[in-house]
């Protein structure tokens, strides 16, 4: 029987939520596996995001993981911004990657897991710890999307570090396919309390159509809020928009951290509307959510997560001038008679936790 704990290192970007989403789903499935995983999280994601999202074991280490790419607003990137917290970032200080080494080396973790914070897979080199890189796309990638000399220098040096992981996972939707250790399908948190019991905390009756406004991790005003007060018989739910709970007639305004978990939010309602962003993308896929999604002009993630969209799922692009403006509601009954699709299919986190249990020979004895 497993009684000691197995502790692993786990660094995340913290550019939105999205990747800490996914990390958060696969240590619940690898804790699903072996409850008796301690994880050791290193991000600048806020601490409750974990405390909400992770059902296992867990310490916070509050670090600065991944510069990424800063944000001017939830759609759209600023070079500038991120060259210079690139410049302050890289090259890695040797005597900060000595130091997360020597925590790693103390907590005594057997592996370093990382969603594409490159910070990781340099500290497990430095702590002689294998490393496994988690990601749909790299920043090296992102970066030579935009076309800026000025980034070519940082994008070669993340390139080699994200070259030096020992194990390599790759999770659908995939922005560029290379040579991979495990390939899986979407990760996604699972929700926790059946639809009828989230509407009805929220105050929605049973029958009332119920449309999911979300931007991520990102906090964004939305010119159109009083546009939706003109559709009397569907309720909008609107995450990310205030400090406080606010309702408002047929409007729910919610703060990023509040009584409900945002998996629970996307499988009580009938329609998604918001950024296409890794996260959202994978749990409405697997909550089979139409998803009325708004692209990124200039992330280069942007077309991979449409295409997925259009072919794996039900959707509608959205334009990003006419989400801002409130014209995008004039596809909201086309959305609305979208079907929703019935999902049998496995989450990627529960192959991670699958692959990691067969492949890294550890066990917590």
């Amino acid at each position: 029987m497993k009684t000691s704990r197995l502790h692993l290192a786990y660094f995340i970007s913290p550019h939105g939520f999205g990747h800490a989403a996914r990390a958060a789903a696969v240590m619940n499935a690898l804790s699903a596996l072996d409850p008796a995983i301690h994880f050791e999280i290193f991000t600048r994601v806020p601490r409750w995001f974990f405390a909400d999202s992770v059902t296992a074991s867990f310490t916070y280490h509050d670090t600065l993981t991944d510069i990424g790419m800063a944000q001017s607003d939830a759609l759209r990137e600023n070079v500038p911004q991120t060259l210079r917290n690139l410049k302050a970032f890289l090259p890695f200080r040797r005597a900060f990657v000595a130091e997360l080494a020597a925590r790693v080396k103390q907590l005594q973790c057997a592996r370093v897991l990382c969603d594409i914070a490159p910070l990781g897979i340099a500290v497990a080199r430095a702590a002689a710890v294998p490393s496994i890189l988690i990601e749909n796309f790299t920043w090296d990638w992102i970066y030579a999307g935009y076309r800026d000399a000025r980034l070519a220098k940082p994008s070669a040096y993340l390139r080699a570090i994200f070259a030096q992981a020992n194990a390599h996972i790759q999770t659908k939707p995939v922005c560029r396919s290379t040579s991979a250790d495990l390939v899986t399908a979407p990760v996604s948190r699972a929700p926790r309390i059946a639809a009828k019991k989230i509407r009805a905390q929220l105050g929605i009756p049973a029958r009332a159509k119920i449309v999911l406004i979300t931007m991520g991790g990102m906090t964004m005003q939305h010119p159109f809020l009083d546009q939706l007060h003109e559709w009397h018989s569907i309720y909008f739910v609107v995450p990310g928009a205030t400090r406080a709970p606010q309702t408002n007639g047929n409007v729910i305004l919610l703060p990023h951290r509040s009584t409900f978990y945002h998996p629970d939010l996307i499988y009580a309602s009938n329609v998604v509307i918001g950024k296409a962003g890794y996260s959202t993308v994978a749990e409405a896929y697997h909550a089979g959510m139409p998803f009325g999604y708004v692209p990124r002009e200039k992330f280069r993630e942007s077309p991979t997560m449409a295409k997925f969209i259009m072919s794996e799922m039900r959707g509608i692009e959205i334009p990003a001038a006419r989400f801002a403006s409130g014209a995008w509601l004039a596809a909201l009954p086309a959305l609305l008679a979208l079907p929703r699709l019935a999902r049998n299919h496995i989450n990627g986190a529960e192959q991670i936790a699958h692959w990691f249990d067969q492949t890294q020979r550890i066990t917590s004895h």
